[in-house]
């Protein structure tokens, strides 16, 4: 095993999360699955792969900007619960 309950436990704590034993079980084998696939991987030669930053070849993901005709006021605000026909009406928060 990869990884203990004791660890689960103190990382559950610090995540501020509350496991009873069953989850704590539960996810120390979940944890323990993922660890084994990961250590897995690292088995694999990548001495000859390229490291990559996107899954595709894309050189600009991005559209050409150019000017479109925008939502209409009153089509915006048809569904807000609030508003005072030019715009949203939200409660305050201070």
């Amino acid at each position: 095993m990869r990884i203990t309950e004791k660890e689960v436990k103190h990382v559950a704590h610090l995540a501020r999360l509350h496991l009873d034993q069953d989850e704590l079980s539960k996810m120390t084998v979940q944890l323990d699955t993922i660890l084994s696939y990961v250590a897995k991987l690292e088995e694999l030669d990548t001495s000859e792969v390229a490291p990559t930053t996107h899954a595709f070849a894309i050189t600009n993901a991005f559209r050409d900007d150019e000017v479109r005709p925008s939502l209409k006021r009153q089509k915006a605000l048809a569904n807000a619960p609030e508003d005072n026909g030019e715009a949203f009406i939200v409660p305050r928060v201070l």
